[in-house]
Parts: C-alpha cells; sequence; structure tokens
C-alpha cells in the first residue's frame, strides 16, 4: 500500500496562470514558498531557509479561485505529490510538483482585483485605536 498526500502552507511566489488544454479542462499553475528554519552550524543563528513548490490544480475549482491567487497571498494546500520529466534541446529535466486537491486562504478574505471597490469611509468610532489599555505589555502570560 502506498501514500501520496501532502500539506504545505505558504506564500505564493508568483501570481497564478490560468490556461486551457486543447479538451478545454482548466488548468491553474502557481508556486509557493515554504519556510524551513535551521540553524546554522558556524553560527549557532536560526534561519529560515525557502523551499519553492510549483503547485498545479485542475477543473472548475481551479478557475474559480485563480483571479483569487496572488503573489504573496498566505495559503495551505493539500494534494499529492507528481513527478515529471523530459527533454528539451537535448538536456534532460525534471520536477516534482503539488497536484492541488485543496486550497485554503490564509491572507484573510480578498476581493478579486477586477471587482475591488473603493473603500467607502467608516465612521470615526470605528476608525479609533482600541484604548491605550489594551497593549501586550499589560497581559500578565
Amino acid at each position: 500500500m502506498s501514500i501520496n498526500r501532502v500539506m504545505i502552507s505558504g506564500n505564493m511566489t508568483r501570481d497564478a496562470e490560468l490556461r486551457q488544454t486543447a479538451g478545454g479542462m482548466q488548468v491553474l499553475a502557481f508556486g509557493v514558498a515554504v519556510n524551513e528554519r535551521v540553524q546554522n552550524r558556524q553560527s549557532g543563528q536560526w534561519e529560515d531557509r525557502a523551499n519553492f513548490v510549483d503547485c498545479t490544480m485542475f477543473g472548475k475549482r481551479a478557475e474559480a479561485v485563480a483571479q483569487y491567487l496572488a503573489k504573496g497571498t498566505k495559503v495551505a494546500i493539500e494534494g499529492k505529490l507528481r513527478y515529471s520529466s523530459w527533454e528539451r534541446d537535448g538536456q534532460k529535466r525534471s520536477k516534482l510538483e503539488v497536484i492541488v486537491d485543496e486550497i485554503e486562504f490564509m491572507s484573510g478574505r480578498q476581493q478579486p482585483p477586477q471587482q475591488q471597490q473603493p473603500q467607502q469611509q467608516q465612521p470615526q468610532q470605528q476608525r479609533q485605536q482600541p484604548p491605550s489599555s489594551v497593549y501586550d505589555e499589560d497581559i500578565p502570560f
């Protein structure tokens, strides 16, 4: 028995690219940067090391989420790994990518860029800062 499942969260490295196969299937391609925390052996300091993951999503859901996936958006994805290899200009090439089954937006709710409306003025009461008594240094834990 084999299990091929992967779950990652990270930030989009580029805007998603939506295209269509000759058969009419929607294909969404995007990249996610996932940080790994490692300790530098020489300095002893902790550093973030980025891993760049290619992701592909298919079908109507790919078309529906494409407009919301912009560079910098924080997402969590679940899917399966797929290895591909090919030859281009006499060079053998390969890649490991995630075929996305589920995607969750972690950056908060956003409108697609073409539908954004100018923000309306909020009443003065809603724009005020919280009382000065509600700051981190006042919390005992």
